[in-house]
């Protein structure tokens, strides 16, 4: 299977101010995120990426317009890999949410946690596995398994993704740590998946593009030992 770099956007507005910006309209980069989605031209310029797949949200838009515009490429927009619907909670400070009963839940045993008027956050895990899954399989069907591909979505999101890729329940992925416009990457196999960054912040990622385009699909055993680093 093909190689996805989940990214995250860069820095919002909401971000900056610490409101919980969810699904609102109109939440772009502040100044500090837009320099971070500027430099990522750079952090990727080593990567032959084929596709790039992107939440609708206008973060996301603005975080990779930079990247397309040097690689004259597009973005297919995946609604099931945009924010949580947090229903009530949506646009409201965060320091304000902090009282709220499930606000507990949220950190303890989210996935027994569902949004007033939102969503649920195992729903939000099955639904944005399924669409990494879908479009990994899709891009390594058109580009061959040595494709590399970006996804660009939102915290939470991208958290329960790689909890599902490290075999983590959801229940544990407060755990993860995933930073404005940070990069984390995953390699899928016909049965496990391989985490290969997590949460990095401009490290060389040219170790994650393999090193010669694999005539099969890569193997779903696991080094023994550790991996080598060849």
């Amino acid at each position: 299977m093909a190689t996805v770099i989940l990214l995250r956007h860069a820095r919002s507005t909401a971000n900056g101010s610490g409101v919980l910006a969810g699904r609102s309209l109109g939440v772009g980069l502040d100044e500090r995120g837009q320099a971070q989605a500027t430099a990522l031209v750079g952090r990727l310029k080593d990567i032959p990426v084929a596709a790039v797949v992107s939440s609708p949200l206008q973060r996301c838009e603005e975080t990779l317009a930079p990247l397309l515009a040097d690689r004259s490429l597009a973005a297919v927009a995946e609604p099931d890999v945009s924010e949580v619907d947090y229903g009530e909670w949506t646009g409201k400070a965060l320091k304000d949410l902090f009282n709220e009963p499930l606000w507990a839940v949220v950190q303890q045993h989210p996935s027994a946690a569902v949004f007033p008027e939102g969503e649920g956050l195992a729903h939000v895990q099955a639904r944005a596995v399924a669409a990494v899954r879908a479009h990994d399989a899709r891009i390594t069907a058109e580009h061959g398994p040595g494709a590399v591909w970006v996804l660009c979505s939102h915290g939470d999101v991208i958290k329960a993704v790689l909890a599902d890729a490290l075999g983590v329940h959801l229940d544990g992925f407060q755990r993860i740590v995933v930073d404005p416009c940070s990069i984390s990457v995953v390699q899928y196999t016909q049965t496990r998946p391989f985490v290969l960054r997590v949460n990095d912040n401009g490290g060389d990622l040219a170790g994650v593009v393999p090193a010669a385009p694999p005539q099969e699909e890569p193997s779903s055993d696991a080094t023994v030992g550790g991996a080598t680093g060849s």
